[in-house]
């Protein structure tokens, strides 16, 4: 079919399975979290602001998702300058910081998490955290 292709898509079950390991897994490293779970195409399916996270990260925490699904990779890997123009053009929907992680199954994209109030490393963390609870390939 030269006209159309077939698309994974996360479904909401899914999304909130992997909602619910990466707010256990911020529970027991004892960082309060925001997190968003995204489409292929960036749209939110399920996303939460524990209790003591950073207000302002649940805008990061959605651009990181949003950029992770767009680029198809983990985010954080951007030159700085690049990241930074993109970011002013998308109007803040994509962002050079590192916690953005696409979820995948097999190989193709069904989505991304984006994770945003702690360091990179454990943002990184968490999102593993919630792909490994899915089944998704790990990154």
């Amino acid at each position: 079919m030269e006209n159309a292709r077939e698309t994974l898509v996360l479904s909401h079950a899914g999304a909130l399975k992997a909602l619910a390991a990466a707010v256990q897994e911020a529970t027991e490293i004892l960082v309060p979290q925001c997190i968003f779970i995204v489409d292929c195409s960036g749209e939110t399916i399920a996303s939460v602001r524990m209790d003591g996270a950073k207000y302002l990260s649940m805008h990061t925490a959605r651009a990181k998702a949003r950029t992770a699904a767009s680029i198809n990779a983990p985010t954080g890997s951007m030159q700085f300058e690049f990241g930074t123009s993109a970011g002013v053009a998308s109007q803040g929907g994509v962002t050079p910081l590192p916690g953005g992680l696409p979820i995948r199954f097999g190989g193709r994209i069904a989505g991304a998490i984006g994770v945003g109030s702690g360091t990179g490393e454990q943002d990184f963390q968490v999102g593993r955290a919630a792909l490994h609870a899915i089944g998704a390939d790990a990154v």
